[in-house]
């Protein structure tokens, strides 16, 4: 690779920028909301997976109860 100059550099980073199709704010708001409920949902699965083995190894080991 060839050593380019910072100002070069800079010159393709703002070309390279300039090329990008940015997220509107709506897009980027239905986004957001997409990861809160899904890490909601995974939250609830993990937990209720957690309960389930857990009332799984105190039903063999004969733990509390």
């Amino acid at each position: 690779m060839a050593k380019v100059s910072p100002a070069q550099f800079v010159r393709q980073v703002r070309q390279e920028v300039s090329r990008v199709t940015w997220a509107s704010r709506k897009e980027t708001a239905v986004a957001t909301l997409m990861v809160f409920i899904m890490v909601f949902l995974a939250s609830v699965f993990f937990f209720v997976v957690d309960q389930v083995l857990a009332w799984g190894v105190q039903l063999v080991l004969g733990l509390g109860g």
